[in-house]
């Protein structure tokens, strides 16, 4: 593809001394921002990360033959010396403000503009992203539809399934998604939006035709440093990126959803390209487009009234606990918004009866519950005690609470003493272990964890395999075993490796050792 076509609609300027002649005319094969994958006639993207500035590889790049480097530097510096092969090769220089959005940029143009083939659907939020995905990728398929979907858990085009190595991927890999989910015939992509990807705006450039908020709690504190400027990167998938023509939806029970529903006003009478509202809103406890009512919770699952203007109808799920009734209703209020009929939108609801890591069950026989579940936030680990204790007041139950969790190493120290605190209020028995301690040292994070903590009714095990066995050993009858954190992850990643570490096996491993009177020493 030519650099001019790339850079179509990009705000650049060529670099003094770039070219000899015709530098718009140059071919480029592929696009880099690793110098370790750039190839003969590439484009090479310097970015100033976190931690590495990749204008300090440019050398390297041009060294594998990148025909082209963007820098944000004022001008090519002069490399004649070390070209590519032979007689040196002086690259294309393009000089730009910021990098990343220039890569969102090329990249967006490099793959053909694919959110133009496809109906982009976006989630953002603290918790609930990956359920909600789930609830629509089933509702769309139901439909009818081919589903593209972005997450957290994993990347699928149709049927077939990628590891995610991000939640939401950088703008290449993200645009490079979009364009194989609609070679594949993906009429629809839903995908979870990070708070990383919009303040790095990976997905700048994509058309959205509809996009969710879910909630905003404390979360990613080490990369926003406050609440106002975390919101404000969710802010941008509704004030900029969402077409004149989209959709917003906004849980209204929210107070970060009712300060974005402040932004959002003048959209209010709009209709969509759906012929729905331009804003929808949802609730359980206050006055909202679409409500949940009469919510009936239960192990088995869980059921509502869903009422929107003067339609009813009947919710039934077999997910269970109250932030999945939320979950269900964000899913439904994006069904409305594109206009899907209701018993469609009442069938891809039910037929969603587990999410990996997500309230998860193990069941290996057991007498008593455990669960599962990616809680690695304050609020999250709090709904999630809440919705066990609910589950033990309803049922007469005297069984117990026992929550097994750690925090991330090299992410928001904040946020530690508050969890503790949390878990060894709402838990009758606390462990508190190794989450993914990266490249902190566990017992350091621990000892955070427990600065919060209360009472006796906890213990500190730092092997998180050792913990999990001696917990379901503690665990009777009528107990709920909550194992928290890390939710679908595969790994436990320690000192920069990952290892091999599923908290579903080292759990049904432990329980069927129990019950065969096996005994932890």
């Amino acid at each position: 593809m030519r650099l001019a076509e790339i850079l179509s609609g990009c705000e650049y300027e060529l670099a003094r001394g770039a070219h000899e002649k015709g530098p718009l005319d140059t071919v480029v094969s592929g696009i880099a921002y690793d110098s370790r994958r750039v190839s003969e006639d590439s484009l090479f993207v310097a970015i100033r990360g976190e931690h590495v500035d990749g204008h300090k590889f440019i050398h390297d790049a041009i060294r594998k033959g990148a025909a082209v480097i963007i820098t944000e530097e004022q001008t090519g510096p002069p490399f004649r010396e070390i070209g590519h092969g032979g007689e040196a090769q002086l690259p294309v220089f393009v000089r730009v403000e910021d990098s990343r959005k220039t890569l969102a940029c090329i990249s967006h143009n490099f793959y053909g503009r694919p959110s133009e083939e496809s109906a982009v659907i976006g989630i953002t939020g603290t918790n609930g992203k990956t359920t909600t995905t789930y609830l629509i990728k089933s509702i769309l398929e139901t439909w009818g539809k081919r589903i593209g979907l972005i997450g957290t858990i994993q990347y699928m085009v149709g049927d077939t399934a990628y590891p995610a190595l991000h939640t939401t991927p950088e703008s290449l890999e993200f645009q490079g998604l979009l364009s194989e989910m609609a070679s594949a015939g993906c009429g629809y992509v839903v995908a979870e939006v990070s708070s990383h990807s919009l303040s790095q705006k990976r997905v700048d450039y994509t058309r959205f035709v509809v996009v969710a908020f879910t909630n905003l709690t404390r979360d990613h504190l080490d990369f926003h440093r406050t609440m106002a400027d975390y919101y404000k990167a969710k802010e941008r998938l509704f004030t900029e990126l969402l077409l004149p023509t989209g959709t917003a939806v906004i849980n209204a029970d929210d107070e970060w959803g009712r300060e974005l529903l402040t932004h959002l006003e003048g959209r209010i009478g709009h209709r969509s390209t759906y012929g729905t509202p331009s804003l929808i809103t949802y609730g359980i406890d206050r006055e909202a487009d679409i409500t949940g009512r009469d919510v009936e919770d239960s192990l088995s699952g869980i059921s509502f009234t869903l009422s929107y203007g003067d339609t009813s109808f009947n919710i039934v799920s077999p997910l269970f606990g109250v932030p999945n009734a939320y979950n269900i209703l964000a899913a439904a209020s994006v069904g409305i918004a594109l206009d899907v009929p209701v018993e469609v939108i009442r069938e891809g609801i039910k037929r969603v009866a587990n999410i990996k890591g997500r309230l998860e069950k193990v069941d290996a026989g057991q007498e008593f519950l455990c669960l599962i579940d990616y809680a690695h936030t304050p609020d999250a680990l709090e709904r999630l005690l809440s919705t066990a204790r609910t589950f033990l007041k309803k049922n007469a139950a005297q069984g117990r609470v026992i929550t097994l969790f750690g925090c991330g190493g090299e992410r928001d120290r904040g946020k530690r003493p508050v969890m503790g605190e949390i878990a060894t209020r709402l838990s009758d028995y606390a462990i508190i272990t190794s989450d993914n301690p990266r490249g902190e040292d566990p017992m350091e994070i621990i000892k955070e964890i427990v600065a919060g903590a209360s009472g006796d009714g906890y213990r500190v095990i730092p092997d998180r395999r050792e913990a999990i066995a001696l917990a379901v050993e503690m665990a009777a009858p009528g107990d709920i075993f909550l194992i928290a954190g890390k939710g679908h992850e595969e790994y436990q990643e320690i000192k920069g490796m990952r290892y091999p570490f599923s908290d579903r096996e080292i759990a049904e491993h432990a329980i069927r050792n129990k019950m065969r009177g096996y005994r932890v020493p």
